[in-house]
């Protein structure tokens, strides 16, 4: 799989490949799905980006995973996209005395937060807040 890949995570672009074998026929329902070696070679990534467009097909109902056995392909036809979608919003906050502990500065110092929402189906499935230091001009951290 090239890279770029212009804004959409690798797991979702295989899990969206592996949908539509599954969708067309070329891994019928109650079939086996490649082993994730077998996956890793096939779209050069990591195992773990396997496992999360593995997961991503679970959720999907396209898949399930049988512990010991395997990953099974199921019955379905809705594409990724239209399951999934997120968004992403950047603010600065005063860092409170656990992020200050954590990030090695003053209680109070200005942090930039990221917050990143999965939805899944209409409702918020993940959430994840990162922080980190503002860049100064010279492009460093205070």
């Amino acid at each position: 799989m090239p890279t770029p890949h212009y804004g959409q995570p690798r797991y979702r672009l295989i899990a969206e490949a592996l949908r539509r074998r599954i969708e067309s026929g070329a891994i019928p329902p109650g079939a086996l799905l490649p082993a994730e070696s077998a996956l890793v070679a096939e779209f050069q990534v990591s195992r773990g980006t396997i496992r999360q467009a593995i997961a991503a097909l679970r959720e999907l109902g396209v898949a399930n995973t049988e512990h010991g056995r395997g990953t099974y392909a199921m019955a379905n036809a809705q594409p990724l996209a239209q399951h999934c979608a997120s968004a992403t919003h950047q603010r600065e906050i005063p860092a409170d005395t656990e992020l200050a502990a954590l990030l090695g500065v003053a209680a109070g110092t200005i942090l930039i937060e990221q917050e990143s929402v999965m939805h899944q189906n209409g409702g918020a499935r993940t959430v994840v807040r990162s922080y980190r230091l503002p860049e100064t001009a010279e492009g460093i951290q205070h």
